[in-house]
């Protein structure tokens, strides 16, 4: 189909080790003050680098990319990949996770639509910044719908700072229909589990709470979760890159336990100027992964495994030739 634009690829990039600056910024933002690390390369030859800020998949992820699945250091990896070819990075604590602080702790405080609101926080404040130079974002997992979410122009504000975008292993769909497809497909699930879950999620859809939740189902639709999901089913991840209007990029492993290169092609369906790079052998954490599910999933533990270099050669190049 004619979205399907494959980025093309110069010989791989070798990636050698180069001298960069970290230091810790904070930002206060309404109920939260959020922390980051902002990793710059050295050297008077980089001026004022470009940037790009990395948001964070789901749950309790922290900047470097450790979840509760490992410490798979995706985001540490990727900002020295970045800082060894010039670009600067911003890497954020998601409200509530590492030194992230809220107003209000309680699970139930916490919408999708704050990490949207911290996101934008944070394009500000990079835009700002005198020693910086044009931005970006990269959104992997559920960052990506942030992402997209972030850079839409707002009634009545100044649009977006971001001059560009790639999506890192993001779904095509949103989240209710992720869940219904998940629990339906899913053949150890009685069918009185998907009615429940069917239940469950149109009432969400409505804005309503549901109180009685099945102990197999607690996890995903617990009450004091449950205001987080509804804030999230209105996001569209396909609706949302329709109205995208900066460079995109759209990259996926064959090899993703949690996110199918389907979704890839329904994010460039939606977007026909998105380029799209599909990464062989390279599961969720982006980095080479076994056919083998366990052992595939052992990789998340595994921070010192490199990110695939196909992978980096096609975000580099990307950013590269957006932000010149």
């Amino acid at each position: 189909m004619s979205t399907r634009l494959l980025l093309p690829l110069t010989a791989a990039l070798l990636l050698t080790p180069a001298l960069a600056t970290s230091r810790e910024v904070t930002l206060e933002v309404p109920g939260a003050r959020l922390a980051a690390t902002l990793q710059t390369p050295d050297g008077p030859q980089h001026g004022r680098p470009p940037v790009v800020l990395i948001l964070p998949g789901s749950g309790p992820t922290n900047r470097d990319g450790d979840s509760l699945a490992g410490a798979a250091g995706t985001y540490r990896k990727l900002a020295a990949n970045l800082a060894a070819w010039g670009i600067a990075s911003l890497r954020p604590d998601k409200r509530g996770v590492g030194a992230s602080t809220l107003a209000d702790p309680r699970e139930e405080a916490l919408t999708f639509d704050d990490l949207v609101t911290d996101a934008r926080a944070w394009l500000t404040w990079l835009a700002a910044q005198p020693d910086l130079g044009p931005v970006a974002v990269i959104g992997h997992s559920e960052g990506g719908t942030v992402a997209l979410a972030a850079v839409q122009g707002q009634a009545g504000a100044a649009p977006s700072p971001a001059r560009a975008l790639i999506l890192l292993a993001t779904p095509g769909e949103d989240i209710g229909t992720t869940i219904r497809r998940q629990i339906t497909q899913n053949p150890a699930n009685p069918p009185e589990l998907v009615q429940e879950t069917n239940r469950i999620l149109d009432a969400l859809g409505r804005g309503e709470r549901v109180a009685e939740v099945s102990p197999p189902l607690a996890p995903v639709f617990r009450p004091s979760v449950q205001p987080y999901l509804v804030s999230s089913l209105k996001y569209d991840p396909a609706r949302l890159i329709a109205a995208v209007n900066v460079p995109t990029l759209i990259v996926q492993g064959d090899r993703d336990l949690q996110v199918r290169p389907e979704d890839a092609w329904l994010l460039a369906a939606a977007q026909s100027a998105a380029r799209v790079h599909l990464a062989r052998g390279v599961n969720h954490v982006l980095v080479p992964a076994p056919l083998d599910a366990a052992a595939n999933f052992a990789t998340y533990a595994n921070g010192e495994l490199p990110l695939e270099r196909g992978l980096l050669t096609a975000v580099v190049e990307f950013l590269r030739q957006t932000l010149r």
